[in-house]
C-alpha cells in the first residue's frame, strides 16, 4: 500500500444571484446559476394617442407588455408621477396595459411611461403622450361677399376653427355639398392655411364657396358659411405680372421623411411655376405636382439640404421666393449594449453611441433610475452592480432606448488549507478534503485582524511585544455590539415645485448605543437651522430619521443621503429627489439677418427643470414703448420647444427693437431671458399716408391744406416729409410741393390768380430716403372767399313769436325768443341751391324763417320771413253707393264737413284710372256724385278726395269691374276715422 500527502489550494466558484441550489452538502456560499431566469424585455410599448373628444368609445388603452422570468409586474407614471390605481377609479390595469375609462381632458392629458419589474431589475418604456383631439365648428356668422374684377386674382380665406392636432386637410365646396372645386393651374388650395387662391378670376368663378376642413386623426369634417364670390365685368381685361401669394417657409425635415413645399402666384396671364435648388440640382427623388404649385421631396437625405427657389412668371413679369430646407435626423444607435455576465471584482465598461442631428444627448438608467453619466465604467464589480440597464439617446426629434441586463457572478478564493490524502488500497482511490479557516491575521505592524466577528470573539485580548532590550504587553477588552442596519431606506421622489416631499429613513442598532441621523444633499450637510423654512426632521425621534422638504424649489433637486450613526459604526442609504417646474430662462439671445420688417432670432436652451419645453414665446419692445413688452409675430407662428431660432416678422422698418424669449412646459411658463442687444431694422419706403386731408378758407388768394401727420413709428426711414399735390377740379395737371418737416400739419398756397371759392382737389403722401409712399384719398376743398361771399346757406326755422288772436295779428313779442331759437330747426343748404323743402311743420301755425349766408369768415346778416301754414288737409269722403245706369256707373259719396283745424272745402276731385296704373282721367266737381263710363273689360279704380286751400284731402277708393255688367251693383259702406290720415281705402264692388 502506497501512502503520500499533497498540499493543494482549492478554488471554488460561487454564482449569484440564484440561491436555491447548493453543492458539497449545502455548505453556505456555494451556489449554482439559475439559467432560466432573466430580466424584463419589452415586446409592446405605449404609443402617442389622440383621443377624439366626441368619441363614442369612452376609454383609452395604453399598451405595455414585457417578456420576463419570473413574469414582470407593471406600474405606470403620468408626467413622471406614479399612478395610484386605488385613488383614481378611471384607471385599470389589464395585464400590463393601462385602460383609462371615461377620460377627462384636464385630468388625463400628459405623458405616460410604463415600468416593468421582476427580481432581476426594472426597465422603463418610451414616453407616450395622450392628447384630446377636437375640431370645433366654424362661426355661424355670415361671410361677407368678395367682389373682384375679372382678370385679377382672388384669395378666399378659410380661417379654420380651433382644433387639435394641427394636421388638417382642406377642400372647397362650390354652391352645394358635395360639389368640390377642381384644382388646376388657375386654382390652388393651400394645405397649410386652407385658403383658396384663384390666379385670374373669370365669370365662371361666380358662386358661393365654403371651406371644407377634415381632421383624419379624429375622423371629423366641418365646413364654413358660404362666401359669395362676385366677378365684376371689366373691359378690356387688364393684364398684370406674376405675384407670389403662397410662400413656403424655412422648413425642417427629418432624414427619410417626405415633405411638400407650396408656391402659388396670382397673375394675368396665368403664371407658370418653376423650381430650382440654389446650391445644386434638384434631388433625384423629387416630384412637381399641382400644376407646379407643389414640390415634393421623397425620402429626404442630408444632401437634400439647401436653399430652394420657386419662380412665377408670365408675359408681364416675374416674381420669386426662396427659403431654406434644413435636414435633421432622429437618434439612431451606432454602438449599443447587450446583456452580459461578468465576474465579481472585474472591470467592465458599458458604452453606447448614437447618431442624429442635432447630436443626441446620451444618458443611462439603471432599474428605471436615471444616471447622469455618458459611459458606465466599473472598476471592481460588486453584486450591487447587477440589474437592468438602459441607454437613452435623445434629441429634439425623439428618443431611442437600448436595454441590457448585467449579471455579476462570483469566483471567490477562500483562505483555507485543503489536505488531499490519496490512499491506494486494493485498487481503489479515496479522496479526503479537510478545510481549515484562518479568521485571525497578524499583520507586519502587529495589528490583529479578525474576520467575520461573532459574539464568541468577545473578551480580553493581550498584545505581546519583544526585542533584545526586553518584553512588553498591553491588554484590552473587545466588546461585540449589534451592527447598525438601515431598515427603511429613502425612496426616489418626484414632485412639482411648491409641493412637499418626504424622505423616509429608519435603522436598527445596538440598544446600548445612541444613534443619530445625518442628512446630506449632494454631499453637503443640511443645515436645519439656516434652512428651516424648507427642511425639517420628523419629530418622532428614536430610530426614525425622516426628512421633510417643504415648499420644494427647483434647487432642492439632488441626491439625498441618510446616515445612521452610532459611536461604533455608521451606515448610509441614498435616494434622488426630482423637483419639476416651469423652464428656466433661455440664454444667449441674439439677432441675425436683420431686414426691414423681420429679423432672425437665435437663443440657447435654458434648463427644462425636468419637464420638456413645449413651446417658446418671443417678445419684443421698440423705442416707442420702452417698458411695453408684447408678443412678437413669428414664422412659423408656433415656436416649438425643440427650436433654438425663429424668424420675427411684421416689424416696423427703421425702428429700434430688443427681444427676449420665454420658455413654457406643461408645468407653466418660466422667466424671460435677458433682452437681446438692441438692433434697428432696415429702412423702407413708407406705406402709411397722412389722414384727414382738408383745408380751405384763409385769407384772400390763398388755399390752406391741412392733414393729420404720420406717427413716428411709420416714418420707416430718414429724411421723412410730405409731398402735397393739388389742382383746380377742372385742370388736368397736379401742382406739387414738398414739406420736409415730419411734424408739419398744414401748407398754405398763395397765388394772386386764385379766384374766390374755387374748388380744388388735394392729396398728400409721405416720403423718406428710400422713396415715396402712396397718396391719401383725394379731398375737395375751396379757396378763401372775399368778405361775406356766400359759400353755404344756413336756414333757421322756428315758431313765430307773433300771437294770433281771433285770426288777427295783435303784436310781436320777443319773450322767450332765445329759448325758441335753441329749439328751432336748422337746415344747411349748398351755396349752389336757392331753394329747399321744409317738412314736418304743424298745420294752421305761424313760423318765422331766417336765411343767412356763411363762410369760413363767419355768418352774414339774416333775412326774415314770416309764414302761416295752412290748415290740415281734409278727411276722406265716405262712398255710399255705386249703381249701374246703362253703360255708365253712378258713384255717390257723403259731403265732408271740415273740422276746426281743416280748411274749407272748395270741391271734390275724382280720378278714374285702370287698375294697376297710377295715371288716369281727373274730374273736378262741386257735387257729391258723378257718372263714369263702365269699363269694357278689366277693372278700373275710382279715387275720390276733397279739395281745399290746404291741399287735397285723404283718398277713398272703389273698384269697378267690367266682367259683371249684367249684374246689379250693390252699395258698399265703410266708416273712415276722420282724425287720422289712413292709407287709401279700396272698395271691391263686384258681386260674388
Amino acid at each position: 500500500m502506497l501512502h503520500f500527502t499533497v498540499l493543494l489550494l482549492c478554488l471554488l466558484s460561487l454564482t449569484l444571484p440564484s440561491t436555491d441550489a447548493s453543492v458539497f452538502g449545502g455548505e453556505p456560499g456555494f451556489y449554482s446559476d439559475d439559467a432560466t431566469g432573466y430580466g424584463p424585455v419589452f415586446e409592446d410599448q405605449p404609443v402617442d394617442t389622440i383621443y377624439p373628444e366626441e368619441s363614442p368609445e369612452a376609454k383609452i388603452t395604453m399598451s405595455c407588455r414585457a417578456r420576463a422570468n419570473p413574469p414582470a409586474t407593471y406600474t405606470w407614471r403620468l408626467n413622471s408621477r406614479n399612478i395610484d390605481l386605488d385613488e383614481d377609479n378611471h384607471y385599470t390595469l389589464v395585464g400590463g396595459n393601462l385602460v383609462i375609462s371615461n377620460p377627462i381632458k384636464n385630468k388625463h392629458i400628459g405623458k405616460y411611461t410604463c415600468k416593468a419589474t421582476n427580481n432581476y431589475g426594472t426597465v422603463v418604456s418610451r414616453e407616450a403622450a395622450v392628447q384630446f383631439g377636437y375640431l370645433d365648428f366654424f362661426s355661424s356668422e355670415e361671410r361677407e361677399a368678395v367682389y373682384v374684377k375679372e382678370g385679377t386674382g382672388a384669395v378666399l380665406l378659410c380661417a379654420p376653427p380651433p382644433h387639435y392636432p394641427d394636421q388638417l386637410s382642406f377642400r372647397w365646396i362650390l354652391n352645394e355639398f358635395p360639389v368640390f372645386i377642381p384644382l388646376d393651374k388657375r386654382r390652388f388650395i393651400s394645405q397649410t392655411t386652407g385658403n383658396l387662391f384663384i390666379s385670374k378670376v373669370d365669370s365662371s368663378d361666380s358662386g358661393n364657396y365654403s371651406c371644407f376642413v377634415s381632421s383624419a386623426s379624429i375622423a371629423k369634417s366641418v365646413f364654413s358659411k358660404f362666401i359669395p364670390l362676385v366677378p365684376l365685368a371689366e373691359r378690356p381685361i387688364r393684364k398684370y405680372p406674376a405675384d407670389i401669394k403662397v410662400k413656403f417657409p424655412d422648413t425642417f425635415a427629418l432624414v427619410g421623411q417626405n415633405i411638400t413645399l407650396e408656391c402659388f402666384a396670382l397673375g394675368n396671364p396665368i403664371p407658370q411655376i418653376r423650381w430650382r435648388k440654389m446650391d445644386g440640382e434638384l434631388p433625384a427623388n423629387h416630384e412637381v405636382s399641382m400644376a407646379g404649385a407643389h414640390l415634393q421631396l421623397y425620402h429626404v437625405q442630408y444632401e437634400d439640404e439647401g436653399t430652394y427657389e420657386c419662380e412665377a412668371l408670365n408675359s408681364k413679369g416675374k416674381d420669386w421666393h426662396r427659403a431654406r430646407v434644413s435636414v435633421e435626423a432622429f437618434p439612431e444607435w451606432t454602438e449599443s449594449i447587450s446583456s452580459t455576465e461578468r465576474d465579481i471584482s472585474s472591470d467592465y465598461t458599458m458604452s453606447c453611441e448614437a447618431s442624429g442631428k442635432p447630436k443626441p444627448h446620451v444618458h443611462w438608467l439603471k432599474n428605471g433610475i436615471s444616471y447622469d453619466k455618458h459611459d458606465l465604467k466599473f472598476s471592481g464589480l460588486t453584486f450591487e452592480n447587477s440589474g437592468m440597464y438602459q441607454c437613452r439617446a435623445e434629441n429634439r426629434h425623439g428618443v431611442v432606448y437600448a436595454d441590457a441586463e448585467l449579471r455579476i457572478i462570483c469566483c471567490v478564493t477562500f483562505i483555507r488549507m485543503l489536505i488531499w490524502m490519496l490512499i491506494w488500497e486494493d485498487g481503489s482511490l479515496e479522496i479526503i478534503c479537510c478545510v481549515t479557516f484562518i479568521r485571525m491575521l497578524i499583520w507586519e505592524d502587529g495589528s490583529l485582524e479578525i474576520l467575520n466577528v461573532t459574539r464568541a470573539d468577545e473578551g480580553r485580548y493581550t498584545c505581546f511585544a519583544e526585542n533584545d532590550r526586553g518584553k512588553a504587553n498591553s491588554t484590552g477588552f473587545l466588546s461585540i455590539t449589534e451592527a447598525t442596519k438601515i431598515t427603511l431606506a429613502p425612496s426616489n421622489a418626484d414632485v412639482t415645485a411648491g409641493e412637499s416631499a418626504s424622505m423616509q429613513c429608519a435603522a436598527s442598532h445596538d440598544l446600548t448605543l445612541d444613534i443619530t441621523f445625518v442628512w446630506t444633499m449632494d454631499g453637503r450637510s443640511i443645515d436645519f437651522d439656516r434652512d428651516g423654512s424648507h427642511y425639517e426632521r420628523n419629530p418622532n425621534g428614536g430610530s426614525s430619521g425622516e426628512l421633510v422638504i417643504k415648499n420644494t424649489q427647483l434647487n432642492h433637486s439632488g441626491r439625498y443621503t441618510c446616515t445612521a450613526q452610532t459611536p461604533v459604526d455608521n451606515v448610509s442609504a441614498s435616494a434622488d429627489l426630482v423637483v419639476r417646474g416651469p423652464p428656466g430662462p433661455p440664454g444667449g439671445v441674439r439677432v441675425e439677418e436683420i431686414r426691414n420688417k423681420s429679423v432672425r432670432l437665435i437663443w440657447s436652451r435654458g434648463a427644462d427643470n425636468h419637464s420638456p419645453i413645449s413651446k417658446y414665446t418671443v417678445q419684443c419692445r421698440d423705442s416707442f414703448s420702452q417698458e411695453d413688452w408684447r408678443d412678437a409675430t413669428t414664422s412659423p407662428p408656433d415656436v416649438e420647444g425643440n427650436a433654438e431660432a425663429a424668424m420675427v416678422v411684421d416689424l416696423f422698418p427703421w425702428t429700434e427693437y430688443e427681444f427676449r424669449v420665454i420658455a413654457t412646459n406643461t408645468l407653466g411658463t418660466g422667466d424671460p431671458s435677458s433682452p437681446s442687444p438692441k438692433v434697428t431694422t432696415l429702412e423702407a419706403v413708407p406705406v402709411v399716408a397722412p389722414s384727414d386731408i382738408g383745408g380751405g378758407g384763409g385769407t384772400s388768394k390763398e388755399l390752406t391744406i391741412t392733414w393729420t401727420p404720420v406717427q413716428p413709428q411709420y416714418y420707416y426711414g430718414r429724411n421723412f416729409g410730405y409731398i402735397i399735390a393739388f389742382k383746380p377740379h377742372d385742370v388736368y395737371e397736379w401742382m406739387k410741393v414738398t414739406v420736409a418737416d415730419p411734424e408739419a400739419k398744414h401748407y398754405v398756397h398763395k397765388d394772386s390768380s386764385i379766384h374766390a371759392s374755387t374748388e380744388f382737389q388735394v392729396k398728400v403722401k409721405a416720403f423718406n430716403i428710400k422713396g415715396e409712399g402712396p397718396y391719401s384719398l383725394t379731398a375737395v376743398i375751396y379757396s378763401a372767399q372775399d368778405g361775406k361771399l356766400r359759400s353755404r346757406i344756413s336756414l333757421l326755422l322756428m315758431e313765430s313769436p307773433t300771437l294770433i288772436i281771433r285770426g288777427k295779428t295783435e303784436k310781436r313779442t320777443t319773450d322767450h325768443l332765445e329759448d325758441r331759437e335753441a329749439s328751432s330747426q336748422r337746415v344747411v343748404v349748398s351755396s349752389r341751391e336757392n331753394q329747399t323743402r321744409l317738412e314736418n311743420m304743424r298745420p294752421n301755425s305761424p313760423y318765422l324763417i331766417e336765411v343767412r349766408a356763411y363762410n369760413a369768415a363767419g355768418y352774414g346778416p339774416p333775412s326774415h320771413h314770416q309764414i302761416y301754414t295752412k290748415k290740415a288737409r281734409i278727411r276722406p269722403p265716405k262712398i255710399i253707393s255705386k249703381k249701374l245706369k246703362g253703360t255708365s256707373v253712378n258713384i255717390v259719396w257723403e259731403h265732408v264737413e271740415p273740422l276746426a283745424n281743416e280748411s274749407t272745402i272748395d270741391g271734390y276731385k275724382v280720378l278714374y284710372r285702370k287698375a294697376g296704373l297710377s295715371t288716369g282721367i281727373l274730374y273736378t266737381t262741386g257735387k257729391r256724385s258723378i257718372d263714369l263710363p263702365m269699363p269694357k273689360d278689366g277693372d278700373c279704380v275710382v279715387e275720390v278726395r276733397a279739395h281745399s286751400e290746404g291741399g287735397d284731402g285723404a283718398v277713398a277708393q272703389v273698384r269697378i269691374s267690367g266682367k259683371h255688367q249684367s249684374k246689379p251693383l250693390h252699395p258698399f259702406y265703410m266708416t273712415v276715422d276722420s282724425t287720422k290720415y289712413p292709407p287709401p281705402i279700396l272698395y271691391d264692388c263686384r258681386l260674388h
